[in-house]
């Protein structure tokens, strides 16, 4: 009994030491890419800025203290390093999840960071050319012309990157629930039976995640519902492919 809770407390501790190691790469990595998004740092802002701009009075956010636009700068650049930098950390969330794979599952590394990359990708598109321009013509014309917006830099940024960020981590849905499956924690069977209830939690998600108006819940609670459905059949599949190779 004893010999067992040893061997338990290492395992724990392997797989917290690993997990570390793999955090501190992760964060290496993003750091460089952020020295890298800081010297187009102005290029990106502007970028950034696009989706409001028609909607300021004076074409530009607003800012109340001397260090606000050079700190906007270092967030904005650390935003774009996690963007920037997505493969690298995909690559070591993969290296720490793998060990407990089968051996034949263990070579969709290229598939996993591919299918991964794409997806946040994907979900920062969404959110940047189809959420923003709906949600800011909602939002800033609400409630009548008189009222004109003074909206700050780090206002508008903290709205933009949590709401980006957020919608590339809502589109890994698919590989979250596929690496599940792979740990058979889900099953094609039992994603089919609890629809229902994964209809309901994505809803919440989506009205909780996004600005609030309707068709900005709507264009993130669709694509969910679809990104779900062909999580089941990627699940069936690899279900059976493992049962063939068994």
């Amino acid at each position: 009994m004893e010999s067992e809770e040893k061997l338990t407390t290492n395992s724990l501790t392997d797989h917290l030491t690993e997990l570390r190691t793999r955090l501190v790469r992760s964060l290496w990595g993003i750091m460089l890419a952020m020295v890298i998004c800081y010297s187009y740092s102005e290029k990106i802002f502007e970028f950034v800025r696009k989706p409001i701009e028609r909607f300021l009075p004076t074409g530009g956010l607003v800012f109340t203290a001397p260090t606000d636009k050079f700190l906007a700068h270092i967030k904005l650049s650390f935003f774009s390093a996690l963007i920037l930098a997505c493969p690298f950390w995909l690559y070591q969330l993969w290296k720490f999840i793998s060990p407990g794979l089968y051996s034949q599952e263990k070579k969709y590394t290229i598939g996993f960071i591919f299918s991964g990359t794409a997806l946040f990708l994907t979900g920062n598109a969404f959110a940047y050319f189809i959420v923003f321009p709906s949600a800011f013509e909602f939002l800033m014309n609400f409630g009548g012309p008189t009222d004109k917006p003074m909206i700050t830099i780090d206002q508008y940024l903290s709205f933009f990157t949590l709401t980006t960020l957020m919608f590339g981590l809502a589109f890994e849905l698919p590989l979250i629930i596929v690496i599940l499956g792979m740990f058979g924690i889900v099953t094609k069977k039992f994603l089919q039976e609890k629809r229902r209830f994964a209809i309901l939690i994505l809803a919440v998600i989506a009205a909780v995640l996004t600005p609030p108006d309707l068709l900005s819940m709507l264009f993130m609670l669709v694509p969910l519902l679809i990104l779900f459905e062909i999580s089941i059949l990627l699940v069936g599949f690899f279900e059976k492919k493992a049962q063939t190779v068994s």
